[in-house]
């Protein structure tokens, strides 16, 4: 998944949006959803609020870290 940093402020974490469209079922209309994942990474202090990074699923890190940023 790609996404747009959203927050930096955690020392090894990050909050990355991932945006989305989606087709409404009755309608048939494209409509955007954005999704917040927290990701883990090794330096957050590297990473700046608007860059787009990767990001990959892993196993549980913590109680709301499941992703990795890929570097």
């Amino acid at each position: 998944m790609t996404g747009i940093i959203s927050s930096n402020k955690m020392t090894k974490a990050l909050v990355v949006t991932v945006f989305t469209t989606k087709l409404h079922p009755k309608y048939k209309k494209r409509f955007k959803s954005k999704k917040r994942y927290s990701v883990q990474c090794s330096d957050s202090s590297k990473f700046k609020i608007g860059d787009s990074v990767e990001i990959v699923s892993t196993t549980p890190v913590s109680k709301t870290i499941n992703f990795k940023v890929v570097e």
